[in-house]
């Protein structure tokens, strides 16, 4: 099964960020705008993952919950992969505690290596982002990043990492769909 491993933020804030994107949706009918239901920002992606694999990690994973302390966070501004004039991802980027979300998802990186999950991109310098839209062909996406460069959505505190199985277009019939396959406590901050 396919999986990730991601934090969530919560309505209030899908909220804000829905209302800033809104206008801007009818703008470029040639980008795959993402859903609510979609955004969540990625600690690390494993791709397909055996049963396996699956068993030994779960633990791991909640043991490297209960290492790391709820991170207080916020969905700001925007950028491209690999860069806004020739685009594949379109998202808004993570302010707040980003040393304490990088170091968790490190151990999340950990814990599935050790389960025997690799994931695809380790060794990647983590970039933690919020994805709103994919293009189909590498587009300039310039002046959305532009529209977004002062968007500050409201705070939140990440206090649980989900482990999450996406089951892609073809077999879910549409989009990809996603499912929850676990969800760890993180420590409350002191």
């Amino acid at each position: 099964m396919r999986l990730f491993v991601g934090v969530a933020p919560p309505p209030a804030v899908l909220d804000d960020l829905d209302a800033a994107c809104g206008p801007l949706r009818p703008l470029r009918d040639d980008l795959r705008w993402t859903n609510r239901p979609a955004w969540h920002i990625t600690l690390a992606f494993l791709g397909e993952v055996t049963d396996l694999s699956l068993t030994r990690l779960l633990p791991r994973l909640e043991r490297a919950a209960r290492r790391h302390r709820a991170v207080t966070l916020s969905v700001a501004g925007a950028g491209a992969f690999p860069k806004p004039a020739r685009a594949n991802v379109l998202w808004t980027g993570v302010t707040g505690d980003r040393r304490g979300l990088a170091e968790l998802a490190a151990s999340v990186g950990a814990a599935a290596r050790r389960a025997g999950a690799v994931p695809p991109d380790a060794g990647r310098r983590f970039q933690p982002h919020l994805t709103l839209a994919r293009c189909r062909a590498p587009a300039d996406v310039g002046s959305i990043v532009t529209s977004l460069a002062g968007y500050q959505g409201p705070e939140w505190t990440a206090e649980e990492i989900y482990l999450i199985r996406s089951i892609l277009g073809s077999q879910a019939g549409t989009g990809p769909r996603y499912e929850t396959v676990g969800t760890w406590k993180l420590r409350q901050p002191v």
